[in-house]
């Protein structure tokens, strides 16, 4: 049965359109260059742009905060976070969602609750890996899920990126991507993410297949989406995550591209 925070999945007949919000760096972190209020105002603007382009839901990340830390972040992060998430949501109706990075999974799911935010997207919820921040050793869906009861935050759904991007996964290499997925969805996870080896490059299809036939609950696409790999993409997924391709150039850092959020609408809608 699907979360109730994922429910905006459920009356499409196509794979949801979720749209990353990529917040600028925060304070204290190495690239911070204006203000709090800048911040959250640019971050308002990309949710505002996406949701009138057709997104579906979206997705806020502090994916600027380059280099990240390994699993806790200071409270300064979680503030800025929070009034970020405030002020989106004021903003924009859509179905909404939080990733704090990197595994920075309490904190996220604290936010959502915080501000009423629909789902968080969480790292390193089974099984360990050497991420670029270094070893995520212990598994979080214990903790994780422990805190989301503790805090009645249970109407937040998790979905739980497997063999996920950036990290090196030699230390499972008995564990396939099939199996990994059952076993975040044994330990509680509402949804699964899969994706390619880094931030813009393709999920492959036939992973996003095999997580599929392998789990019940939702299954996201968290990297490479273009227009051009949707087709291939949309039998096996229930969810699209598009971040980089929004961007003018296709880059991650760039500003919104409305050409191409336009293009990568009217390949998934048919329109």
């Amino acid at each position: 049965m699907t979360s109730s925070g994922l429910s905006f999945l459920a009356n499409l007949s196509r794979p949801a359109f979720v749209a990353m919000v990529h917040v600028h760096a925060l304070p204290g972190t190495p690239r911070h260059r204006e203000g709090i209020r800048a911040v959250i105002e640019h971050a308002v603007g990309e949710a505002k742009l996406l949701a009138d382009h057709g997104a579906d839901a979206l997705l806020l990340e502090n994916m600027h905060d380059l280099p990240y830390l390994n699993r806790r972040v200071g409270p300064e992060i979680v503030a800025a976070m929070t009034a970020v998430a405030c002020a989106v949501r004021q903003a924009v109706a859509l179905p909404m969602g939080m990733q704090v990075l990197a595994g920075a999974n309490a904190e996220a799911l604290s936010i959502a609750h915080s501000t009423g935010l629909q789902f968080v997207r969480a790292e390193g919820f089974v099984f360990s890996h050497v991420a670029d921040e270094g070893l995520m050793s212990e598994a979080d869906a214990g903790p994780l899920l422990r805190f989301r009861r503790s805090i009645g935050a249970e109407h937040v759904a998790i979905i739980a990126d497997v063999k996920k991007k950036h990290s090196s996964h030699a230390i499972t290499a008995d564990i396939d991507l099939a199996e990994s997925a059952r076993a975040a969805i044994f330990a509680g996870a509402d949804g699964i993410v899969v994706t390619g080896t880094a931030t813009g490059v393709p999920t492959q299809p036939e992973d996003v297949a095999a997580v599929a036939d392998a789990v019940d609950e939702p299954v996201f696409v968290g990297s490479g989406v273009t227009p051009e790999r949707i087709s291939a993409l949309a039998p096996h997924a229930d969810a699209l995550i598009v971040g980089s391709y929004l961007k003018k150039d296709g880059h991650w850092a760039g500003d919104l591209d409305s050409a191409r959020i336009a293009k990568l609408v009217s390949a998934l809608t048919g329109s």
